[in-house]
């Protein structure tokens, strides 16, 4: 079990966080080998996220760390049985290399699935299925940044999606963010600052749909605006939207793809609708561009698992998976509630909070000059865990933010968990005074 050292912070990204792992860095470095790493090498950081998840298998604990599903509510036995069956009757083809593109039938579903969203012109010949969505943010880098290019992106925005830029040496610039998603005019001034400096500016990564970490939703009347504002700069916009099935109405807010198919590169996971282990994902390319992504992506894993994308289609096929994310939307919209009465309940006065309509997280803010990531210690103490907001921007600079992931966790333990975290923040607020 990981155990915090005095010399590293909890869930810092760059660092290990146990003596085995502090041992083992030391012998590396010390090795004859450590001169023949690449430069690339030394941008790859652990992720706070995983060091977290570590700490959070601690008995006792109440984790509010975690974004993950709530997987009881699959079918499982059901389930079980297409996978019995597709190694029975098609194992050879399921156990077998497959097609770099992913199969046909999963890739014309995926076009379904899309449609649920209101992408209605969606074909499946520029579908890519990859090894879940965080591949096809690999495979863009490849494909369109060259070291020291620049990436856009949203001020907090996916750690997994710093970490991949990060290790292909791009320069992560952030664009701020309020209540109603990015700012289009922010993101107007930094992109002509970075242009009249010279910069190259390649893509625009954005979560607009409960974004990951915050919660917030782009505001429709800025949606078009944004891709607008990236056409006219000849930027691409990338559009990460793995929870956009998971709105609570029922009602997905629109993609920027939708009306865009030129200017937009979407990208969809099976993480968050149906399981994660199942590591499938995939991109919908603007057709001009389709070929040199699949021929990236097919360098990186020559193939997505077969099997995998079989167990996927039969789901699709044979369960009401339309049903099937109802029941996470109504799971979720419950443990969000439970949430913010909970925050409502126990926070202290001067800590503000984020109000989802859809997604895994609520995003908290303390009052300015309180770093988060020293009270990860003290709340770990008091039974409960969260992530540092400082994991989710680019830059070392500490943050007076944190994410709480409500998807997981039920509503009992959502109520204790923001109770045991309460007095920790409580006393951060007074010392700041």
């Amino acid at each position: 079990m990981s155990t915090p050292t005095n010399e590293s912070p909890v869930g810092e990204r760059a660092l290990p966080t146990t003596e085995a792992e502090l041992a083992l860095a030391r012998a590396a470095a010390a090795h004859r080998h450590e001169s023949l790493y690449s430069e690339r090498a030394a941008n790859i950081k652990q992720s706070a996220v995983r060091d977290v998840f570590e700490i959070s298998l601690r008995p006792g604990l109440v984790s509010l760390a975690g974004g993950n599903p709530f997987l009881q509510s699959l079918p499982l036995e059901k389930i079980g049985g297409m996978a019995y069956r597709i190694i029975t009757e098609d194992g050879l083809a399921a156990l077998q290399y497959g097609g770099g593109q992913g199969t046909e039938q999963l890739r014309s579903q995926i076009c379904e699935v899309m449609a649920e969203e209101g992408i209605a012109d969606a074909r499946p010949e520029n579908v890519v299925v990859t090894t879940g969505s965080q591949s096809a943010q690999d495979v863009a880098c490849k494909v369109f940044c060259d070291p020291g290019d620049v990436v856009l992106c949203e001020d907090p925005t996916y750690v997994g999606a710093l970490n991949t830029f990060e290790a292909h040496q791009i320069d992560v610039v952030p664009v701020a963010m309020d209540a109603h998603g990015l700012v289009p005019e922010e993101l107007e001034a930094r992109i002509s600052e970075l242009q009249a400096a010279g910069r190259s500016v390649k893509f625009l990564y954005t979560i607009p749909n409960f974004n990951n970490p915050s919660g917030i939703s782009l505001a429709p009347e800025r949606r078009q605006r944004i891709v607008d504002i990236c056409r006219d700069a000849n930027i691409l916009v990338l559009e990460d939207n793995p929870y956009g099935l998971l709105k609570f109405d029922g009602e997905p807010h629109p993609t920027l793809r939708a009306g865009n198919p030129e200017d937009v590169l979407y990208m969809g996971s099976f993480s968050k609708i149906l399981a994660p282990g199942l590591r499938i994902g995939w991109a919908l390319v603007p057709e001009h561009l389709l070929r040199r992504f699949y021929l990236a992506s097919e360098a990186v894993t020559l193939c997505p698992p077969t099997f995998n994308q079989l167990l996927i289609s039969a789901y699709l096929d044979e369960h009401d998976w339309r049903g099937q994310i109802a029941t996470y939307r109504s799971l979720y919209a419950e443990r969000c509630a439970a949430m913010l009465e909970s925050l409502g309940e126990f926070m202290p006065a001067g800590v503000e909070w984020t109000t989802p309509d859809g997604g895994f997280f609520v995003w908290v803010t303390l009052p300015e000059g309180i770093d988060t990531y020293p009270l990860l210690q003290p709340a770990i103490e008091a039974g409960v865990v969260f992530i540092p907001g400082a994991a989710f921007s680019p830059g070392d600079e500490p943050s007076n933010k944190l994410r709480l992931a409500f998807s997981a966790v039920a509503t009992d333990k959502i109520r204790e968990g923001v109770r045991r975290l309460a007095p920790v923040l409580e006393r951060a607020v007074a010392d700041a005074r």
